[in-house]
């Protein structure tokens, strides 16, 4: 068994505004321009930590090929100013990739093979497209009837789980609705102004009778993805997407986004030499693989086993970042394990906030962290999410 030497701590946490891809206020942003953006956010906010402590960088990313591949994770620490000394590199869990970033980084400084490591995730769905620019499954997938589900599109499982556990398409938008309205209070109330590193964005378009290229810079402050206008009066309108009988809709599912998001930890002998302000201990985190057609409920496998392993109920989470991947299956995860609704994505979840796939762990993080302690509240908060091809992940940080 192995055995933890010392804890990890969160001292930075931030993220970018979030963009709707494919024709959003990101399209045109690197993902790895994003992860130097949020690298460097985050160290501003650490100014005194000395950078050359810094001994890697874990990047998740869900399709890392393309603006997205040659290991963007030390392409991003390069690009973002450090050391030559500092590491990267980048891992794939899919939509919980920048959530084991943080695990991974945690248990390098837990292990004592690290003091300082900084935790990242990016990802362009604008630039690189769901699935990657060459999708190339097995044939054994379709060769065996018990593989089958793993080419599975997500949204048919998301209505796979809809019927197993009974989630209204009423339900689903109502859900869909209020995603949006914590988003838009959020927004309103300054609530996300401290997790995020604003971003300067010059946009070129040329002027067809003069031959001039036509420049604006523009500060991106703001998610780009909640919506004022969202009704269930509108969303009913909506037709099906992925089962002409179903219930799963483009109104009632996560937004295909841009983003990145970034977090440093450190052991307690770096918190102590440098006077950091310790903002959350990481805790445990556990995976857990359910059938690929019911994907969206690995949740409800991954919580209970987080909890186990921090030797704390589920009722003791403060605060409960659940990715909305679709209402269907939130919903389903919700009613399962028996949450509390109150503290699951006060400021709204994915269907409003987007959900740029590897980055969002890292960037529910920060909502996380920054959430809990503007609120006032210290304890237990928990990120979770499905996983593509059958698995849900959670992990647990205490916020101090």
């Amino acid at each position: 068994m192995v055995k933890q030497v010392q804890e990890a701590y969160i001292v930075a946490a931030t993220r970018t505004p979030v963009g709707k891809a494919p024709r959003g206020m990101m399209r045109h942003v690197r993902p790895d321009d994003m992860l130097a953006h949020v690298i460097t956010g985050a160290l501003a906010q650490v100014p005194t930590l000395d950078p050359k402590l810094i001994s890697d960088c874990v990047v998740g990313c869900a399709f890392p090929e393309a603006e997205q591949g040659l290991n963007m994770a030390r392409i991003g620490v390069l690009l973002a100013g450090l050391p030559n000394t500092v590491g990267g590199i980048t891992i794939n869990r899919y939509c919980s990739s920048g959530i084991n970033a943080v695990q991974m980084a945690a248990d390098r400084i837990r292990l004592g093979e690290a003091d300082v490591v900084i935790a990242a995730g990016a990802e362009s769905m604008s630039l690189v497209p769901m699935m990657g620019n060459k999708v190339s499954l097995n044939p054994e997938i379709f060769a065996k009837d018990e593989n089958f589900a793993i080419a599975y599109g997500m949204g048919l499982t998301a209505e796979k789980v809809a019927q197993q556990w009974g989630v209204s398409r009423e339900d689903q938008d109502a859900f869909a609705v209020e995603s949006h309205r914590r988003a838009i209070a959020a927004i309103d109330s300054g609530a996300f102004k401290s997790e995020i590193t604003p971003l300067e964005v010059t946009y070129r378009t040329p002027n067809l009778e003069t031959g001039e290229v036509i420049s604006k810079t523009k500060l991106l402050d703001t998610d780009e993805g909640p919506r004022r206008e969202t009704t269930l009066e509108g969303l009913a309108k909506l037709k099906t997407v992925f089962d002409a009988k179903g219930s799963v809709t483009a109104g009632n599912s996560s937004q295909m986004s841009d983003g990145a998001g970034a977090v440093i930890l450190v052991s307690q002998r770096v918190l102590k030499e440098f006077n950091l302000v310790p903002l959350a201990r990481y805790v445990t985190f556990a995976v857990k693989g359910v059938p690929p057609e019911i994907m969206g409920i690995g949740p409800k496998e991954a919580i209970p086993a987080a909890c186990q392993q921090a030797g704390i109920t589920q009722d003791e989470l403060k605060w409960i970042e659940l990715n909305e991947a679709f209402a269907a299956q939130a919903l389903a995860v919700t009613r399962d394990l028996e949450l509390d609704t109150s503290k699951i994505n006060p400021h709204g979840g994915a269907i409003a906030l987007g959900h740029p796939l590897g980055a969002t762990g890292a960037i529910r993080t920060a909502t996380l962290v920054h959430g809990m302690r503007n609120a006032g509240q210290q304890g237990y908060g928990m990120v979770t999410m499905c996983i593509g091809t059958g698995m849900g992940a959670a992990g647990i940080i205490e916020v101090l």
